[in-house]
């Protein structure tokens, strides 16, 4: 049968619980949200700007520095592991929360796609913004933000799914059990829980259950955002 014969939650209620120190996937839990919200927030804000720098802001070399730093972002992320090591132990990030934040807040392509993006707002409307006073701070704030809100929001789904499914750099740069992510912390779940597929079964679910409910809330702001067109007309 596809449906179990009894339905409990208790499986849910072990592996939630604080007092589970040998799988805390309680901790687990709490971890991936505050890494992942923290990342996502830093990432989005850094992307945008760097966006809206590459789009809307004249400067020398603009675009060559654009293209070199968009080819090599091409060679396979796990080439950068053991340097990426070497500065977090150097800054003493190592084994906390920095370590799995500041990683990937420069993203290229989630830069280029905001770019892309923040081609199609006319540059009339920035222009008539800097004629009456503003700065290019609240250009960026009052015009370029609200205007990009279906990018940011895909791009923010993006950073958020990235960073709760990361397996490989967590992993790594954390060696105490209570810091870990829940990713990483799968594998050691399964190892204690391998032969109880209903305690396997509730982690999984735990695992994926943020990332539905995310999509589902954002799913309306899913194609206006990878249209690659601000939808504000000359």
């Amino acid at each position: 049968m596809i449906l179990p014969q009894t339905w409990t939650l208790e499986n849910y209620m072990e592996i939630l619980s604080p007092n589970n120190r040998q799988i805390p996937v309680y901790y687990w839990f709490g971890n991936s949200f505050f890494v992942s919200g923290i990342h996502t927030v830093l990432a989005v804000l850094i992307f945008t700007m760097s966006g809206y720098a590459y789009a809307k802001l004249q400067f020398k070399g603009k675009n060559v520095i654009f293209l070199t730093i968009l080819f090599l972002s091409t060679f396979p992320q796990v080439t950068n592991i053991i340097p990426l090591y070497r500065i977090m132990l150097a800054l003493g990030w190592l084994n906390g929360p920095m370590a799995l934040i500041v990683p990937g807040l420069a993203g290229v392509m989630n830069i280029f796609l905001i770019r892309q993006f923040l081609y199609g707002i006319p540059d009339s409307i920035l222009e008539s913004a800097r004629i009456d006073g503003a700065n290019e701070f609240t250009v960026f704030a009052r015009f370029i933000i609200p205007m990009s809100k279906p990018i940011m929001i895909v791009v923010g789904l993006f950073c958020f799914t990235a960073s709760w499914n990361d397996f490989l750099w967590p992993s790594i740069a954390i060696n105490n059990i209570d810091r870990l992510t829940l990713t990483p912390g799968l594998m050691l779940a399964r190892g204690a829980y391998g032969m109880y597929v209903g305690k396997m079964s509730a982690i999984a679910t735990v695992a994926i259950a943020p990332m539905v409910v995310l999509y589902l809330f954002t799913q309306k702001y899913f194609v206006n955002g990878i249209s690659l067109q601000s939808g504000v007309k000359e």
